[in-house]
């Protein structure tokens, strides 16, 4: 069956089918007269082929390369037959496929006996010398004839060389040009004989495993031996897939065992065959990608660490914390934490010393947080100044706040940078996991409780709870429908009195005007909204709005009696930090009508150190403008008497705290009196805030301050409840007037 498909084969490579073999018969002139004559004489020319099958051989031993295929006595007379039943049929025919096929068979014998064509073509030249004697008595035309046989055979030998040298020298350089490229590409070639499990591969591929080709075995255990165990599996569900016929090729990315022990990453390629003889074979070649894979590690690498602290950054932790939260579905997992950290104050450090010195310290900071934690922890740097910390396998779940504590301790010890030497502190929110979180509400449950921790003044932990979760969730919905307030008209405005009490009967000079915000009928606190405000930015619409309706509002009590009532308006940080805030005040007294010196706006000590030199260009072109500046809680902050004599003011108002304890008690009483003091040797109208108690007006009346406000005059009143007060015959002293609930929690930004 073998030799039948190679005779087929090469047939398929000659190209002789029917057409060819006709064409070559039209070439040679053959008619069916040939084939007559030839048989014809057939059987007298017996003897002479027989006695030339015996000169032949007798001529082809008298040299070494024949000679060497014919020494055998059975192998030479099987030889003889076959030559003589070759010769024969020349004669005799019939010529049709089958005479064609058994020439081609006798030459694929000659060629795979390893026998020339140059003896080949001898024979048939000598074999024609022999018939010439039977053929042509006549011995001059028949001497002459040979001559001219040999002559021609010659010249056929040098044509067929030089064709099969031209196809050898073309086949060598396609050969040596798939050698240069298979060098230039690294790759190694391999070869498998799937049925026989016949493995062949090249120099190259096995240098790559620094082996030799020798080293190796006929067989693909030689191969599948060095994929490294993880890989393997994959490697042949590949090859399965290819030769199933799910996919195209064989494209697969593996790591192979070198002969030291380590491994390298290759790529294998390879398509797979049948042959004709039924039999499949892969082939294909392998290339070294270690170095690739390498970059593509280091890419890796990168793309999941922080450049500055080496930490693993935001996408690291988002493949860790899946990983945490599916291991404690698992039985026998123990606890596991989430750790959200947040410098205190560390703007202050970049604002100040810059930051490169910020940087220096986020390196620290990082380093001290990595040494509180165990092998198998995760420390990853969230973003600017926050850490996250996942901390797996506890013992118990109030591990993580021992942990959170010696953090706490490591980041307050003093931190030396070349030039400085600072101490930092952390806010840190604690959230256990559990199996059923998802990453995302792990992370807002930290963050919540790290919220919580900021609340209740940094420098500490929180742990999160369910409460946090609804706080939130109302504080959004909060927030949310603050955003919509002033579009709705919810907002409305309180005005508290503020009276001269030096004179036997205290006398009305001016309100301070309190935002409030009405939600469903009922007003919600300002300390639940203010802050709100100012985070989202939205406090700039309002301030407007308030400033705007305050003016108003005096300007209309001004012109129906109340000539030189006064309006005070709480001014937010933001507004103060505008570059238009001037000219925008400056619309809003032209629009209303009310002459800037009815106006005051009051400001905190924490207003003025942001910013100082803009603050100061602002405070003073307010001043030009004629309106009057008050510092508002004065004593509560850092009480610097360089801002008193910088700053253009002209009220010092003395915060509630310090009254509230006057003059019972002796140190707050010395406090306020001290505050008084001060702000008339500097020639500042003092106000006192938080008047409550009889008590209280004796002791500031004792103590010279002419102006105070409080619950013992009147509670903040809606416009329309405050025009009563106009009346002089109404005095504010009277019991009704005093609100029987406790006042609510003080806040210095447009509301109290």
């Amino acid at each position: 069956m073998g030799s039948i498909a190679a005779l087929q084969e090469l047939m398929r490579r000659i190209g002789l089918d029917q057409a060819e073999a006709d064409e070559r018969c039209r070439l040679l002139g053959w008619q069916s007269d040939d084939a007559t004559r030839l048989n014809a004489v057939a059987e007298s020319m017996a003897p002479a082929q027989q006695a030339f099958v015996e000169r032949l051989y007798q001529h082809l031993g008298e040299f070494p390369g024949p000679a060497s295929l014919i020494s055998n006595e059975s192998t030479l007379s099987r030889l003889k037959h076959s030559q003589l039943d070759y010769y024969q049929r020349l004669w005799r025919g019939p010529y049709d496929g089958d005479y064609v096929a058994s020439r081609l068979r006798i030459g694929l014998i000659h060629q795979l006996a390893g026998v020339e064509l140059k003896w080949y073509l001898g024979g048939y030249r000598l074999y024609l010398d022999s018939m010439l004697s039977e053929l042509f008595p006549d011995d001059a035309q028949r001497t002459l004839y040979a001559s001219l046989l040999k002559a021609v055979f010659f010249d056929m030998t040098l044509a067929i060389d030089t064709y099969s040298a031209a196809q050898r020298k073309a086949l060598e350089d396609s050969e040596a040009r798939f050698a240069r490229a298979l060098r230039g590409a690294n790759d190694g070639i391999w070869d498998w004989h799937l049925e026989h499990d016949r493995l062949y591969v090249s120099e190259r591929w096995a240098g790559m495993l620094d082996l030799s080709r020798d080293s190796l075995g006929e067989g693909s255990a030689s191969w599948f031996s060095r994929v490294h165990p993880d890989d393997l599996p994959g490697l042949r569900q590949a090859i399965d897939a290819h030769l199933s016929g799910a996919s195209a090729l064989v494209h697969h990315e593996y790591r192979m065992r070198r002969s030291r022990g380590d491994y390298l990453w290759v790529l294998a390629r390879g398509v797979a065959q049948t042959d004709a003889d039924g039999q499949r074979r892969i082939a294909g070649s392998q290339s070294d990608i270690s170095a690739r894979k390498a970059v593509e590690q280091q890419l890796r690498h990168a793309a999941r660490h922080d450049p500055l602290t080496g930490l693993g950054n935001r996408l690291r932790l988002d493949e860790l914390l899946p990983q945490a939260l599916q291991q404690l579905g698992k039985a026998g997992a123990r606890e596991a934490a989430l750790l959200f950290i947040d410098l205190d104050r560390f703007k202050l450090i970049n604002d100040s010393l810059g930051h490169a010195c910020g940087d220096q310290v986020l390196v620290e900071v990082g380093r001290r947080l990595s040494q509180c934690l165990r092998p198998g922890d995760h420390l990853c740097r969230f973003g600017g100044d926050e850490f996250v910390v996942l901390l797996c396998d506890l013992a118990h779940a109030s591990d993580a706040e021992q942990v959170a504590q010696r953090m706490l301790d490591s980041l307050h010890l003093p931190l030396h940078l070349a030039e400085q030497t600072l101490v930092v502190s952390a806010s840190i929110g604690i959230a256990a996991l559990q199996a059923s979180d998802a990453s995302q509400d792990a992370l807002q449950a930290a963050d919540l409780a790290l919220y919580r921790a900021k609340q209740a003044g940094k420098a500490q932990f929180a742990r999160y709870s369910a409460e946090l979760q609804t706080s939130a969730r109302h504080q959004l919905e909060l927030e949310s429908a603050l955003g919509q307030a002033l579009d709705r008209d919810q907002f409305v405005l309180h005005y508290q009195p503020i009276y001269r009490i030096d004179q036997d009967r205290p006398q009305l000079v001016g309100v301070e005007a309190l935002l409030r915000w009405r939600q469903d009928g009922a007003l919600v606190p300002p300390q639940e909204f203010i802050a709100s405000l100012e985070e989202s930015g939205e406090i700039l619409r309002v301030g407007d709005w308030v400033l705007a309706q305050a003016c108003r509002q005096v300007r209309a009590w001004q012109l129906a009696g109340q000539a030189r009532l006064r309006c005070s308006v709480n001014l937010s940080s933001r507004q103060l930090q505008q570059d238009d805030f001037v000219a925008r005040l400056t619309e809003i007294l032209r629009d209303s009508g009310l002459p800037p010196a009815s106006l005051i706006l009051e400001i905190t000590e924490s207003q003025l150190m942001q910013d100082c030199t803009a603050t100061l260009i602002t405070l003073r072109e307010l001043a030009s403008l004629g309106v009057r500046l008050a510092l508002d809680d004065f004593g509560t902050g850092y009480s610097s008497l360089g801002y008193l004599k910088r700053f253009p003011l002209h009220i010092l108002k003395v915060d509630r705290s310090f009254i509230d304890g006057a003059p019972q008690d002796a140190e707050l009483g010395a406090i306020s009196r001290a505050i008084i003091g001060l702000g008339h040797s500097l020639g500042l109208e003092v106000v006192a805030e938080g008047v409550e108690q009889a008590a209280h007006l004796d002791f500031l009346r004792q103590e010279g301050c002419r102006l105070a406000q409080g619950y013992w005059f009147s509670r903040p009143r809606a416009a329309s409840e405050l025009e009563r007060l106009f009346s002089p015959a109404l005095s504010p002293a009277e019991p009704h007037d005093r609100p029987a609930q406790a006042r609510p929690a003080h806040s210095t930004e447009l509301s109290q």
